[in-house]
């Protein structure tokens, strides 16, 4: 591999190259996928035209799970970084691709290895449960990783005399705790984008829309949450929206979601919840930073690819599978 791609890469995270502008993305990905046996999987939380390309769209737990059963050779991940290290930790045969290396996770970031592993030692009597929002070090250090579509059904799975750590994200462990009745040690991180949610705003959009059901994702605060109508991952939010009889929603989670809840229900109306800033809705500009043309780009160069160490595969599998057995075992 010539080293100026490869610098390229450390610096802009992902291939910059001109594209024949007349080129039409969709019919060229799919090219590519049938040339090269990859697959698309795509967050909810992506773009639009990423998502109408993907081959499976879903949240972090149905990620997993089709990225464990494939048989494709080349992974393409549409997401952020953790997603595609779950992947190839799933699959270490297979190539794993990611549009752009700086597609990361503020939640992520915020539980540094090292200094879990310290936290860690001070509960040695603790089982480590860890939301698959981090990094593939963390994933090894843990006994059992959840989604939050599992999280709840995981730790009610555990005997109830079972000491717990959860971590990274202190909202989310603090809703299982309430949902669960358990008393769970929590490590002191959050996802930045469910955390500027203005109850203020949102007070004042459901005075504008009495009628509309708030929806919210279990990793917005508490101050959030105890507004909400229902509280859910975001495939939960997604069916509830299907399910239910009202025709408005405020959706509390990263807005790429209402492409998603637009298509499944045409004839229904999605707000996003507004944030404490100036924007209308709740971005998250790492999901963001992937593009139909990165996507394109990253397919067609087999580049950047996402490794990771032999020995964190190792380490890091166990937990997801026991996951991904519990998650079996309760039907999710």
């Amino acid at each position: 591999m010539k080293t100026d791609v490869l610098e390229e890469l450390n610096i802009k995270g992902f291939v910059d190259e001109a594209i024949d502008p007349t080129l039409d993305l969709f019919e060229e990905i799919e090219k590519l996928k049938k040339e090269k046996n990859a697959i698309v999987l795509a967050h909810y939380y992506q773009e639009a035209d990423i998502q109408d390309v993907a081959d499976y769209i879903g949240d972090s737990l149905g990620l997993s799970q089709e990225a464990a059963k494939t048989k494709a050779d080349v992974i393409v991940f549409a997401g952020v970084h953790f997603m595609a290290e779950t992947a190839k930790i799933l699959s270490p045969e297979k190539k794993v691709l990611l549009p752009d290396l700086k597609a990361g996770c503020s939640l992520a970031d915020s539980c540094p290895p090292h200094l879990f592993k310290k936290f860690k030692e001070k509960y040695p009597d603790h089982l480590v449960i860890t939301y698959v929002n981090c990094t593939a070090e963390l994933k090894a250090l843990s006994d059992i990783v959840c989604t939050s579509t599992n999280a709840v059904q995981i730790v009610e799975s555990l005997p109830k005399d079972q000491k717990i750590i959860f971590g990274p994200d202190k909202n989310l462990g603090a809703w299982v705790a309430k949902k669960t009745g358990r008393d769970l040690v929590l490590w002191n991180g959050a996802c930045m984008v469910h955390e500027i949610f203005s109850r203020e705003k949102i007070t004042k959009l459901k005075e504008r829309h009495p009628n509309a059901k708030f929806i919210a994702h279990p990793e917005c605060e508490e101050a959030v949450l105890q507004m909400a109508d229902y509280i859910g991952s975001t495939t939960g939010l997604l069916k509830y929206s299907i399910n239910s009889d009202a025709q408005e929603f405020i959706v509390a989670t990263e807005s790429g979601i209402i492409h998603q809840m637009e298509k499944a229900s045409p004839g229904k109306t999605f707000i996003p919840a507004p944030p404490t800033n100036s924007c209308a809705c709740n971005d998250c500009a790492y999901m963001k930073r992937n593009t139909l043309e990165k996507l394109y780009l990253c397919m067609k160069n087999g580049l950047p690819e996402v490794t990771v160490p032999a020995n964190i595969i190792v380490e890091a599998r166990k937990p997801i599978e026991r996951m991904l057995e519990i998650s079996a075992s309760l039907g999710l």
